[in-house]
């Protein structure tokens, strides 16, 4: 196959001049024997196109060449690559991917065609994100946000690949901006935990916040978890659903790492929840509720799910009304490992608690906590040392 440069001068309204170049590939003829040409472009500058053509000749060359298709990106997004995803990915991931693609990818580059997608267009469309990508207040999105969105444009990229669409992912050789050092975890100590618990033992999310601080578990494993999932001889629970909320609306997931793990109970949870559930048993034989979600452990007043969000919320107001350092809800899971470390609990037992994928996350995860507990082991040890020699 063989192929030039064409330029090609437009001369425009205000009577300048525009210059563009565009590629013409020679491909084989056709059945009646005319010639077969397509073109590529445009580019702006001569050395732009002469470098295109040479990637097509490479890829002719090397069987990699793919006919030219008009497809453009929200089409390939909306009609194929969604819909194909949606019976593969968790319905909250589904709805993230979905909810960035239309508010911040497609209405930029949504009427580009997929094949002429490039890395340029993805810094730039990254940038602008950054400086002003924000649709519900003033300013950009968050570089987290971005790089989730780059993850996201990565994945479809490949897939387009796969379905022989394109022949080379251009995100690749893009360059999201990078993450700045993540701030350090914010937790409670054993005491500041008690005063918290202490001043919400009236409260209607008591079991849920207590659950919470002293097992570890992720806000929709409390919120999902069942009378079913609590062995009471063993005093284990087993997280097998997650309640979480997709364009607001409430639905059962599994576990974040799509297993479930085992999480065994003190003594005075174990009482706490028996307790409960006797008090439980008995509203319901005396008011009635919701079928539907009987078997659910923490509820609100009407008998169904509590909204993930509202959780939050009615942590929040808790906290205002205490003189404890400001932590999200998120952060008694933090708390837990915490202490857990402290108390010298080993790694891998907080690993599989708090179901993190292995220790070395954990780890990296609480490395702020290891620096006061290496120092309690050089005094230990030193004190070790030192009996032995007296004796």
């Amino acid at each position: 196959m063989k192929g030039h440069i064409h330029k090609r001068v437009r001369t425009l309204k205000d009577g300048k001049s525009n210059t563009s170049w565009y590629i013409v590939l020679e491909l084989p003829r056709k059945q009646d024997n005319k010639r077969n040409q397509k073109w590529y472009g445009s580019f702006n500058t001569r050395k732009e196109a002469e470098i295109a053509l040479g990637n097509l000749l490479g890829e002719f060359s090397s069987n990699r060449f793919l006919q030219p298709s008009k497809l453009k990106i929200s089409d390939f997004i909306n009609n194929n690559w969604l819909p194909s995803m949606k019976s593969q990915l968790k319905p909250s991931t589904f709805d993230s991917y979905k909810r960035n693609l239309k508010l911040h990818v497609l209405p930029s580059i949504g009427q580009i065609y997929l094949k002429d997608l490039n890395p340029q267009m993805l810094n730039k469309l990254y940038a602008d994100l950054m400086d002003s990508g924000n649709k519900n207040r003033q300013g950009g999105l968050s570089t987290k946000t971005i790089r989730y969105i780059h993850t996201t444009i990565h994945k479809f990229l490949e897939d387009a690949i796969d379905l022989d669409l394109i022949n080379r992912n251009p995100a690749e050789r893009a360059k999201p901006p990078k993450l700045k050092r993540s701030p350090e975890i914010k937790s409670w100590d054993s005491k500041e935990l008690a005063i918290f618990l202490d001043s919400v033992r009236d409260h209607k999310y008591y079991v849920a916040f207590h659950l919470a601080a002293l097992t570890g578990m992720r806000r929709g494993e409390v919120l999902g978890l069942r009378w079913s999932d609590i062995d009471f001889n063993l005093s284990r629970i087993s997280i097998r659903q997650s309640l979480i909320s997709v364009a607001y609306t409430l639905t059962f997931s599994t576990p974040k790492s799509h297993q479930a793990r085992n999480i065994d109970l003190d003594e005075n949870t174990v009482q706490l929840l028996i307790k409960y559930k006797q008090q439980q048993s008995k509203d319901i034989s005396q008011n009635g509720q919701n079928s539907e979600y009987s078997g659910l452990v923490c509820k609100n007043e009407f008998g169904s799910p509590i909204h993930p969000d509202s959780f939050s919320q009615a942590f929040e107001k808790c906290l205002q009304k205490t003189s404890l350092p400001k932590i999200r809800l998120h952060d008694l899971r933090h708390t837990h490992a915490s202490i857990a470390l402290k108390a010298g609990v080993p790694i891998k037992v907080i690993t599989e608690r708090l179901g993190h994928e292995n220790p070395a996350f954990t780890l990296k995860q609480y490395v702020h906590v290891i620096p006061g507990m290496q120092k309690e082991a050089a005094s230990l040890v030193a004190s070790l040392i030192t009996d032995s020699i007296g004796t």
